[in-house]
């Protein structure tokens, strides 16, 4: 993925599907190991995802 925040554009599809899967999360890391630093939007994408995680809205799903 190459366009900016790209990162929140991922965080969206785990919150729409209200799971995130490997996929998802590799994405997320590839994206953060890539650029190096998390834009603000990014960064209130992320801290968003792991606040619906803690509650327990988002699901942590293991690989098929």
């Amino acid at each position: 993925m190459n366009s900016d925040f790209s990162i929140r554009r991922l965080v969206e599809r785990a919150l729409y599907s209200r799971k995130l899967t490997p996929d998802i999360e590799n994405e997320i890391n590839y994206v953060l190991t890539r650029l190096g630093y998390v834009s603000d939007v990014d960064y209130e994408a992320l801290e968003l995802l792991m606040a619906e995680m803690d509650a327990g809205r988002i699901q942590l799903v293991p690989s098929v």
